[in-house]
């Protein structure tokens, strides 16, 4: 039996950090989910992986373009792809903005017809759904958001809970013919 963990029998698939990202099964498309800031390193590692996916960074503020982007990237492999959410989280520990991020990323591709979820990215988008109008109190509340604005980053955390602020996704790495 395959690994329970690796969510195989799901198109949409949630994991956290490194381990997660080891755990999940391969995907051809990967978000990596850092709410308030940057995961270079997991980035990195999710486009060392020797099936070549497609690499984006994914947030409350380009939630919904991740999600066309996505989908713009099954329509061009021309079949169902797999979707792994990776979440950065907070040195590998529960991180509230990050799975709120997750569910904003999934309730975008839920409305755009992807939504053979795992049941990880089924509660990540049913906790982000009702808790829409409060990101900006949630991220600042949050963890991360405590300590980054004690260190001066309030107006960071203000601006990382701004849904669907940009409109355009960030790719970190798309495959290409070439080694």
């Amino acid at each position: 039996m395959t690994d329970p963990r690796s969510q195989s029998r799901y198109q949409v698939r949630l994991g956290w950090g490194a381990e997660g990202l080891r755990e999940l099964a391969p995907a051809e498309v990967v978000v990596i989910v850092d709410a308030v800031g940057s995961s270079p390193q997991l980035a990195a590692d999710a486009m060392s992986q020797p099936h070549r996916p497609t690499v984006f960074a994914g947030a409350l503020r380009n939630a919904t373009a991740t999600a066309r982007a996505i989908v713009d990237e099954q329509r061009a492999r021309g079949g169902r792809v797999g979707i792994a959410l990776v979440l950065a989280g907070d040195d590998g520990r529960f991180a509230v903005e990050d799975y709120l991020a997750a569910g904003a990323i999934a309730d975008a591709l839920s409305d755009l017809g992807i939504d053979h979820t795992a049941p990880d990215v089924a509660v990540a988008t049913e906790g982000f759904r009702p808790l829409r109008r409060a990101l900006a109190h949630l991220l600042s509340s949050s963890a991360a958001g405590l300590a980054l604005a004690a260190d001066g980053h309030r107006g960071e955390v203000q601006a990382a809970s701004a849904l669907d602020a940009e409109d355009e996704p960030t790719v970190f790495s798309a495959p290409t013919d070439e080694g």
